[in-house]
């Protein structure tokens, strides 16, 4: 049986996990450890978020699915996830719902945790209302220098979505973006 590669204050107590990383023994992979020899990998931060996430139903999304794909330091407080509109959850305050209907191609699965694609990401973060933070331009930025996802793609991707809301300010965000680059 494979040895999971975090753990968690289901394994340790969570005064032992802190103390681990004073020691140097562990390091903080959103609400769980590693051992700092473990590769900061998508795999990773996608297992760090499934044990938040918990129902597989779940897809991480937004400033989350940015996180595990690498292209921000640290997760969002509280994660972000998508739902089908249909479907009714109960979850706690670390989890921040929208519901939202993903196509099958918009959606990868890592490991036992579904998340939404590099492009899909950085649509969603470009489309979200109100202005444009720091911490949305940082993640799509990250997300473009990663080279998971390229400026034509996105651009591309921003086209074919038509006149649903905020495209045309997503577009606007993009080419703001890529001229500060």
């Amino acid at each position: 049986m494979p040895r999971s590669r975090l753990v968690t204050t289901d394994d340790w107590p969570e005064a032992e996990l802190r103390a681990g990383v004073l020691a140097g023994e562990l390091v903080a992979v959103g609400h769980c450890w590693a051992s700092p020899a473990e590769p900061q990998d998508p795999a990773l931060r996608a297992a760090a978020a499934g044990w938040v996430l918990r129902d597989q139903r779940l897809v991480a999304a937004g400033q989350t699915a940015a996180w595990i794909w690498g292209a921000v330091s640290r997760p969002p407080d509280p994660l972000e996830a998508s739902v089908p509109p249909h479907l009714r959850l109960n979850v706690g305050p670390e989890v921040r719902l929208r519901e939202v209907v993903l196509p099958a191609s918009d959606v990868t699965t890592l490991g036992t945790v579904a998340v939404t694609t590099p492009a899909r990401t950085a649509v969603d973060l470009l489309r979200t209302p109100g202005a444009l933070g720091d911490e949305r331009t940082e993640a799509v930025a990250g997300l473009l220098t990663l080279g998971v996802v390229t400026a034509p793609e996105l651009g591309a991707r921003l086209s074919a979505l038509g006149t649903i809301p905020m495209v045309r300010q997503a577009e606007r965000r993009l080419r703001e973006l890529l001229s500060r680059r």
